[in-house]
């Protein structure tokens, strides 16, 4: 779950750089159009990733010597 959970924020962010440098939405492209059903399937799964990594930053950290 946890690599998957970053290859959907690592989709979701390369998408959003795409979005800044160059108003050019690779998610839309792909699946239809923003509006498309498939499209907002895939900004939903990508925003609950971007919940659960919220673990990798308050998860407990091992010390390494």
């Amino acid at each position: 779950m946890d690599t998957l959970a970053l290859v959907l924020v690592i989709i979701g962010a390369i998408n959003w750089g795409l979005i800044g440098l160059f108003q050019f939405d690779l998610v839309a492209a792909i699946f239809g159009g923003a509006n498309s059903a498939l499209s907002r399937i895939i900004y939903g799964l990508v925003g609950l990733a971007g919940l659960y990594s919220f673990k990798f930053l308050f998860g407990d950290r091992e010390k390494t010597q």
